[in-house]
């Protein structure tokens, strides 16, 4: 039986800013035009932060019972360490799913918005099959695809639509940057796990391109939302603050060109998950105050 320490760890908060951020940087997209609803921002990082925990319960479970984390070097897998059985964890995730589903359908209800129901679906349905189900996309190196869509556009698009109803451009462009940083967080997290995952037949886009590309793309998830965010500068001046937090995306690029692997990227990741609540923040402030 897991410990309520192991059920967190298990939980994987590490990765929770990739849920919290295109919710903040939504709602600053809404602000800058007035149209901030702060309860119904709350509810949708509520859906946010719940899905992306079903997600990693969902891929606890799906990798466990496939054996591919019988050998680790990262975070606590409940299924794989058998300190959780695979029902429960199972339970967990659509507990999860089920939590996120009726959250969301209280906004589709207050927005009237009836189409975002197929948008919910699809989200669930692609944490789910990311490594559930017999064809796993996360297995067929399409996973960075589903994060910078359903982390990157439509949770910061969508953040935006059920408080304003609307969606201006500035929320599709602000949804870059941060699907992105997203991205940069899987990739690494992937580098770290090529040699593991290879062997298992775990085809990541990590393994297909290689050690050498993936590290480039990684630093290229990981820079170019500075430089989006400063192409934003001629209609939200303030966008500039962003680079305050460039200085911090040092050392782990620096980390990942030196060729670190299997836990030394362990503190990378750790250094990515910062540098995505950093660049939020500093993002928010910016898109608010325009």
């Amino acid at each position: 039986m897991a410990t309520p320490a192991q059920w967190l760890a298990g939980a994987r908060p590490r990765t929770l800013p990739a849920a919290v951020v295109p919710v903040v940087v939504g709602t600053g997209v809404a602000l800058s035009y007035g149209g901030a609803v702060w309860w119904r921002a709350l509810l949708a990082l509520f859906v946010a932060l719940v899905l992306q925990i079903g997600v990693n319960y969902a891929n606890d479970y799906s990798d466990g019972v496939r054996g591919t984390d019988e050998v680790r070097v990262g975070p606590l897998r409940l299924v794989g360490s058998r300190v959780a059985s695979p029902q429960s964890v199972l339970v967990a995730a659509f507990g999860c799913f089920l939590a996120a589903a009726v959250a969301g359908l209280v906004l589709v209800v207050v927005t009237r918005a009836w189409w975002l129901i197929i948008v919910g679906a699809l989200a669930i349905a692609a944490a789910w099959f990311y490594t559930g189900g017999s064809r796993p996309y996360g297995y067929r190196a399409l996973g960075e695809v589903s994060v910078f869509v359903f982390f990157g556009l439509v949770a910061v698009a969508g953040t935006t639509y059920v408080q304003m109803e609307s969606l201006p451009w500035l929320s599709v462009a602000a949804a870059v940057p941060v699907g992105l940083l997203a991205c940069a967080l899987l990739v690494v997290n992937n580098l770290r796990d090529i040699a593991t995952d290879g062997p298992a037949g775990k085809r990541t886009l990590a393994v297909v391109l290689g050690d050498t590309r993936t590290r480039v793309l990684y630093s290229a998830c990981l820079l170019l939302p500075f430089a989006i965010a400063l192409a934003l500068v001629p209609v939200r001046p303030f966008a500039a603050l962003t680079v305050l937090g460039l200085p911090l995306a040092i050392p782990p690029v620096r980390a990942v060109h030196a060729g670190g692997t299997g836990r030394a990227l362990i503190t990378t990741l750790q250094q990515t998950g910062r540098i995505q609540l950093v660049f939020g923040l500093l993002f928010t402030i910016g898109l608010a105050l325009g």
